[in-house]
C-alpha cells in the first residue's frame, strides 16, 4: 500500500468476510465467490466509488476477474497476481501442500493465527474444503473473461506452487486487453518475495489508467 499511496493513489485494502478482523463466515461461495462480488460492490457503493482499479492476489484475483466481468463499467484497470481461472493438477497439489504446512509447520500456523485470530481454523477449513469439493474439479471461468473490457496486467511467478505458467498465459490470452508478466524464481507469494520489482511495475501500470484504487485481498 505504501508505494501506491506515495504515487498519489487513494488506496483501500479490506478484509474479505471471514478473513482477518472481519466476522466469522460459515462457508465460502466458491468457486464463483458470489458473496465476495456482492460485498465488493457494496463496499464501492458505500465509499461512493463509481469506478476503481482492482488489484487481487490468488483467490482475490479470481474475485476481481469475476467482478470486472459482471461490472465492466465499474473497473478502470485490473491487476491479477497468481489468479485461479480453472482447476489444474498443480493447483490441487498446492492445496494439499498448504494443508501439510497448516498441520505440521508451527511458524506457518503462528502467522495464520496472527492474521485471523480465534477463527483461524474455520478460515482454513472454509478454504481447503471449498477448493477440494469434487464438483469444483471441472470449474473453468474462461468463458466469462471475454466480458472484461478494461486493460489488465496478469502477473505470476514461474515457480508458483499452485499453477503452471500456462495458467497465466491462458488468462492473458482470454482477456481482450492484457499484458503478461511472468517472474522467474518467484512463487505464489510474489508481492512479498519480489516486492521491489512488483511495486515498481504495479505503480507504472496503474499510472497509465488513473482512478480511485481498491485493493482486493487474497
Amino acid at each position: 500500500m505504501h508505494p501506491l499511496a506515495e504515487a498519489g493513489f487513494r488506496t483501500i485494502a479490506y478484509d474479505r468476510w471471514g478473513y482477518g478482523k472481519s466476522d466469522p463466515r460459515p462457508q465460502l461461495s466458491m468457486p464463483r465467490f458470489d458473496d465476495d462480488q456482492y460485498d465488493l460492490l457494496a463496499l464501492m457503493s458505500r465509499l461512493n466509488l463509481e469506478q476503481a482499479s482492482l488489484v487481487g492476489h490468488s483467490d482475490g484475483a479470481t474475485i476481481a476477474l469475476y467482478f470486472a466481468a459482471a461490472h465492466p463499467e465499474r473497473v478502470v484497470s485490473l491487476v491479477t497476481i497468481a489468479a485461479h481461472i480453472y482447476m489444474e493438477a498443480k493447483m490441487q497439489a498446492g492445496i494439499w501442500g498448504v494443508r501439510q504446512m497448516f498441520q505440521n509447520d508451527d511458524e506457518f500456523l503462528r502467522r495464520f493465527q496472527r492474521l485471523h485470530g480465534e477463527k483461524y481454523q474455520q478460515v482454513f477449513d472454509n478454504w481447503f474444503y471449498g477448493w477440494t469439493k469434487a464438483e469444483h474439479l471441472s470449474w473453468d471461468m474462461r468463458p466469462v473473461l471475454g466480458q472484461i473490457r478494461c486493460p489488465a496486467l496478469v502477473i505470476q511467478g514461474l515457480e508458483d506452487e499452485h499453477a503452471t505458467p500456462q495458467h497465466a498465459q491462458d488468462l492473458a490470452a482470454a482477456l481482450p486487453e492484457a499484458e503478461l508478466w511472468l517472474l522467474p524464481q518467484v512463487g505464489h507469494m510474489l508481492p512479498r518475495d519480489a516486492a521491489r520489482a512488483f511495486n515498481k511495475r504495479l505503480v507504472e501500470f496503474l499510472g497509465q489508467n488513473r482512478s480511485e484504487l481498491c485493493l482486493v485481498k487474497s
